[in-house]
């Protein structure tokens, strides 16, 4: 699995002009993405590192700071450029295992007590946020 882990202050994310998800105090915004050879495995870890990565102000993470998350899925994390001008996708999961793969981690987030906002999967989505810093980290399992 790959994420994209941005510190918001706020985030919220629509569909066909209407707010799915949002989330409106500060914590990160996780665009969430799956290969084809992932598992409960990757999940686990993906989840542990969204609620525990100390990348809040104050070097506190997710879970000790009470913040929140918005989970959005992206299968174009897993897009190569690396020939041509068309990017090629072969490399991200099918939806059929990529959903049950994110509304895993989005499982788990919760598990742990954290309030965890998503998308739609497969929609067009529109994400609207605030960057706190900017900081972004890119984390891969």
């Amino acid at each position: 699995m790959r994420a994209v882990l941005q510190r918001v202050i706020r985030a919220s994310v629509s569909v066909e002009g209407e707010v799915v998800g949002a989330i409106d105090r500060p914590g990160l915004l996780a665009l969430v993405a799956a290969t084809h050879d992932d598992g409960p495995s990757d999940v686990a870890t993906m989840a542990r590192k969204i609620a525990e990565l100390r990348i809040l102000p104050e070097e506190r993470s997710v879970a000790e700071a009470e913040g929140a998350v918005l989970v959005v899925s992206q299968f174009t994390l897993y897009g190569s450029t690396r020939k041509g001008r068309r990017p090629s996708w072969t490399a991200a999961a099918p939806g059929e295992v990529a959903e049950p793969l994110v509304d895993a981690v989005v499982a788990d987030l919760r598990g742990r007590g954290i309030e965890v906002a998503t998308g739609v999967f497969g929609a067009m989505m529109q994400v609207e946020l605030v960057n706190d810093g900017p900081f972004t980290v890119i984390v891969d399992t």
